[in-house]
């Protein structure tokens, strides 16, 4: 069965990521904007040039300037995670000339940033001198940051520089010319180079390379501002003290990272890379810091950005790992030391040089911030290098392009697997839970013999689920999953990112199988990591004497189709815009309670701790009557092949002890279990077998003689708390 689907695993793999013929974003927006919209006085767009996603702006038939699109030439990924779309029309003299931004999916404009500041601030780069960025390296201009979006405006700030300055050389416009490629001999990493023997030895060879700043340094960078408020908010320290004092090295590279990390810890590294991936470690110390505390509410460091010719790097929380130490002989004492993943689809190369650029900023308000930029350089040096042996160009341009094609498809199935050995133990960690699970369903009369045992098991279980693999691990499904698989079969979209992440893979799987033999309560009841947080508070709750409220009938029935409406309106939503669908999927607070745990934008831990409170006194309240993704897995949940869960024909009639005690009221009064509900959590089971509970058991111990007067207990072994019912 394992290797089934990882053989399946493979094969999607590979069908997902067979490059096809993109169509340039240029050609998706340029029907939705007006030239007058984009450039004052324009009146059409030309036709689209052939060897590239550019258009021509005209006016009065004469052409102005070429229009563009940023995704088509650079990274443009925001704060979401998703593209931001801006639109570029750039003069012959390779002066921006007007700016639009048509298509974002950020979150944090959508929830207090007006929509128009944000169009006002890409707009405002009209008139931005291209060849003046292209002697100042990027640099020549102020970023106007928002504050609360700085990561957005960043984006959007770098995505239109650099592809301007591409497009203004792929066209020669303003007289820049498009760069040559490199003539002499091509490097790579050299794998046997030796391994630097300390500290100072690293910093004299430029192993190391350092950003210091004191506090002079950093004063006399915002007064010359033209905001004069960061003049007046100036540091009081002592101009030499630290503000910080930076430095980086390529770890990626065997012998750096063995000399800087360790052995051990380089092992670890490389353990932590796929194929393709590389890593930079960052140290400081001072008073500023470089990563800040801020990240953790978008997962994504705003203070640093790599930048090397035309690619950009930001570093989210999946890239990131803490440092505990450098094991380098002579190393400074570090207050911060991390390691930072460069993805392999990034466009990085290791043996170019490239820059580490920080932001600093200023507080001139009470919400109110300015902000100040500093580049820390690195190139790789030449002993961690060898030369490339390369054949004339006559031999290798027909032959090579015909072995990669060939070798497609072995390439990616040896990066695939190479990511699930790199998730080895996440991998086992879930297997073994999925196996104890299978067991436990499989062998039910046993395992729920012991009501106490059983109990305790079940905590313990939540625990490991919320902890390892919630919180830990991330492995939350959710209904955005469903959606973007809907997507895929419909419109080809790919399966990459959902099919790279091996714990999410496995989960499917494991639904899928489970929904034919016990329906959605095996991932509800037991595998979902915000079902245990509500399942663990309310037990806690419990234990605090919290009353329990009981819904009556009537009303929790018709609280059930809540969740399937929502489950179907986000559907609905995202067969127009699945990047809208998945904003309103906040309505789901796994992002908030488990991801993110909790550090996040104060509406939505509201929210979030609305729904845990709620289930306080109603236990899974956010299960049984909101939840849009355990409304799609329950409506396939009737086609399950068997029912394993046991009842008497009493039960129902006369005897309503399982319905009245059911967690989550998933058992009619007339007796029926109704699977849509039921989150297989076996409480059933046990009093099933229960010896001092089940009238059913009692009523057969008695003419065996063997009833004992033991009042009835609950599964901990208490005796039974009374549910506080509201009147109908």
């Amino acid at each position: 069965m394992n290797a089934l689907r990882i053989l399946l695993s493979i094969l999607a793999f590979c069908l997902a990521i067979v490059p096809a013929a993109a169509e340039p974003v240029l050609s998706k927006y340029i029907g939705e904007v007006a030239a007058s919209d984009l450039v004052a006085g324009a009146d059409a767009f030309g036709p689209p040039q052939q060897d590239l996603p550019v258009v021509p702006v005209l006016k009065g038939g004469e052409t102005i300037g070429w229009a563009f699109i940023t995704s088509d030439f650079v990274g443009t990924t925001g704060y979401s995670g998703k593209p931001i779309h801006v639109m570029v029309a750039v003069d012959k003299d390779a002066k921006i000339i007007g700016v639009k931004l048509v298509k974002h999916s950020e979150p944090i404009v959508l929830i207090g940033i007006p929509e128009a500041k944000m169009k006002a601030l890409a707009a405002g780069y009209a008139g931005l001198d291209l060849v003046a960025e292209a002697q100042a390296g990027g640099t020549s201009h102020d970023v106007d940051i928002i504050s609360g979006a700085t990561v957005t405006v960043m984006v959007i700030d770098d995505s239109i520089v650099r592809s301007g300055l591409k497009v203004a050389r792929a066209l020669g416009l303003g007289g820049l010319a498009a760069e040559a490629k490199p003539s002499g001999p091509a490097f790579e990493i050299n794998p046997d180079a030796a391994a630097p023997k300390d500290w100072m030895t690293m910093e004299g060879d430029g192993t190391l390379r350092r950003l210091s700043l004191d506090v002079s340094q950093v004063n006399a960078a915002f007064a010359a501002l033209d905001d004069k408020r960061a003049a007046e908010r100036a540091l009081t320290e002592a101009p030499e003290t630290t503000f910080i004092e930076m430095q980086t090295a390529l770890v990626s590279v065997p012998a750096i990272g063995k000399a800087v990390l360790g052995e051990a810890e380089y092992a670890n590294l490389a353990g932590w890379l796929r194929p393709g991936e590389n890593a930079i470690v960052v140290v400081g110390r001072g008073l500023y810091s470089f990563k800040g505390s801020g990240y953790v509410r978008g997962g994504i460091f705003d203070r640093i950005v790599l930048i090397q010719d035309d690619v950009s790097v930001r570093f989210r929380d999946r890239m990131h790992r803490r440092l505990v130490g450098v094991a380098a002989d002579g190393a400074p004492d570090f207050a911060e030391a991390d390691l930072f993943k460069i993805p392999a689809d990034a466009g990085f190369d290791p043996t170019k040089p490239f820059r580490i650029q920080l932001l600093v900023h200023r507080e001139v308000g009470p919400v109110e911030k300015l902000f100040s930029t500093f580049d820390l350089g690195y190139q790789l040096p030449q002993q961690y290098l060898r030369a490339v042996a390369t054949a004339p160009a006559a031999a290798v341009t027909g032959s090579a392009e015909a072995a990669a094609a060939q070798d497609e498809s072995s390439a990616q199935a040896h990066l695939w697997k190479k990511i699930w050995l790199g998730s080895k133990p996440e991998i086992v960690g879930l297997g073994a839970m999925l196996l104890v699970l299978t067991s436990v369903f499989f062998f039910q009369k046993w395992t729920t013999r012991n009501a106490r045992l059983f109990f305790w098991f079940r905590i313990g279980y939540l625990t490991v689920t919320l902890v390892w693999l919630g919180w830990m691990a991330n492995a939350q499904l959710s209904v955005v999953n469903l959606m973007a698989l809907f997507g895929a079969l419909v419109t080809g979209f790919s399966w990459q990112a959902f099919l790279l992440d091996p714990l999410t893979f496995i989960l499917w799987f494991s639904v899928a199988a489970a929904l034919l033999f016990w329906g959605r309560g095996a991932y509800c009841g037991w595998l979902c990591p915000f079902g245990a947080l509500q399942e663990l508070t309310n037990r806690i709750a419990k234990a605090l004497h919290v009353p329990q409220w009981t819904l009556p009938w009537g009303l929790h029935e018709r609280l059930w189709p809540l969740k399937y409406m929502i489950f179907l309106g986000l559907f609905g939503v995202s067969l127009m815009s699945i990047e809208q669908a998945e904003h309103l999927a906040e309505v789901e607070p796994f992002k908030t309670a488990i991801v993110l745990k909790f550090v996040r934008a104060w509406p939505f831990v509201a929210y979030a701790a609305a729904l845990l409170i709620a289930g306080l006194f109603v236990e899974r309240f956010y299960c049984r009557y909101l939840c849009p993704l355990g409304a799609a897995l329950a409506i396939p949940a009737r086609l399950r092949m068997f029912d394993w869960l046991k009842r008497y024909k009493e039960c129902g009639n006369p005897c309503q002890t399982c319905a009245n005690q059911c967690p989550v009221q998933a058992i009619h009064p007339t007796g029926e279990i109704n699977p849509n509900e039921c989150v297989d959590c076996l409480h059933c089971q046990v009093l099933y077998q229960s010896k001092t509970i089940c009238p059913v058991v009692i009523k057969k111990m008695k003419r065996r003689g063997t009833a004992g007067a033991v009042p009835p207990r609950d599964l901990t072994g208490h005796p039974n708390q009374p549910k506080t019912q509201p009147a109908e």
